[in-house]
């Protein structure tokens, strides 16, 4: 009809409405929580100071505004576990509160994972869900939001999560899109939530913009050149963690190197006391030319080097 505009979405609407859709899609239930918790449950996660206290409550279970999504979706959790439902897929898209004032807030996307996975074969099999759920999703969200295919995945996320089995997906050290993992169980018993449970919790707004206003990810790049894969194993200190192996060795050549992953680790024996062993292999995918064996010897040298200067461990002969 002539003279009636176009309805139009900002970027923000359409991330959040892509984000609904795909967490939808992944097999979540949507939450709407109240966006005030009690304090206890704000304290936990990173809260429940006085600059985000209410004034006039209408609870003291609603006494402050919720510093994240996800205190209110492990509530929902526990009042499921109550009535019986042990294996729960919960999301929420809303804003939390860094502060009591305008404009100090944020969008987050945060979903839970409860019990165990739903059946996956004709046999009925089951198994706890684990953080690896929680980073396909988190991952399948992300791509839905036209976020970069390319990240980090970095350690020190906030106290809430497992300090051994999470995940910060970031562009940078500084610029975090997201994080999954384990919830901390000391976080679980405190919330009354029986475990496992895993999760993740995503910042829209820290996704990069699109640089036209038509701009998408465009049309998936295959190459018909031949990918080479190449193993390489590493002794180190026993404490060393395996990703920092392989953010060293995806960072050597980032335009060649397509995937690195950890595929044997051996601990002790011939190695000695407080040393182990851990195997990589590394995927090569050209995209102009074919690798000759100078080049593969050129970026083998490379991995090496980064490898052993982040961890301070040796090539295994």
């Amino acid at each position: 009809q002539a003279g009636v505009p176009e309805p139009i979405l900002s970027t923000a609407q359409q991330r959040e409405r892509a984000a609904r859709r795909m967490a939808a899609a992944l097999g979540y239930n949507e939450c709407v929580t109240y966006s005030f918790i009690d304090k206890a449950s704000a304290t936990l996660f990173g809260g429940g100071e006085d600059a985000t206290m209410l004034a006039n409550p209408i609870s003291s279970e609603m006494s402050h505004m919720r510093p994240d999504l996800l205190p209110g979706l492990l509530q929902a959790a526990a009042r499921n576990q109550a009535r019986g439902a042990t294996d729960l897929a919960l999301f929420e898209l809303g804003h939390a509160f860094h502060g009591g004032e305008p404009g100090e807030q944020h969008v987050q996307v945060s979903g839970i994972l409860v019990g165990r996975t739903g059946p996956k074969d004709v046999h009925k099999a089951s198994r706890p869900v684990d953080l690896y759920d929680a980073k396909a999703d988190a991952e399948a969200i992300l791509g839905a939001l036209d976020a970069p295919a390319k990240v980090q995945i970095l350690r020190g996320a906030s106290e809430w999560w497992h300090p051994g089995r999470h995940g910060m997906i970031c562009l940078g050290p500084k610029k975090v899109l997201g994080v999954f993992g384990e919830l901390h169980p000391k976080v679980l018993r405190e919330m009354d939530v029986k475990g496992p449970v895993v999760g993740f919790t995503l910042y829209p707004a820290e996704i990069p913009l699109p640089r036209k206003a038509d701009a998408n990810r465009g049309a998936m790049t295959a190459s018909d050149l031949q990918a080479v894969e190449r193993d390489f194993a590493f002794v180190v200190d026993a404490d060393v963690e395996a990703l920092t192996l392989v953010n060293a060795a995806a960072g050597a050549d980032k335009s060649l190197i397509e995937d690195v992953r950890v595929f044997d680790e051996f601990i002790g024996g011939s190695l000695g006391e407080g040393k182990k062993s851990l195997a990589l292999t590394v995927r090569l995918q050209p995209t102009d030319k074919t690798l000759k064996d100078a080049d593969i010897e050129a970026v083998s040298a490379k991995i090496v080097e980064k490898v052993t200067k982040a961890t301070g461990g040796t090539l295994r002969g």
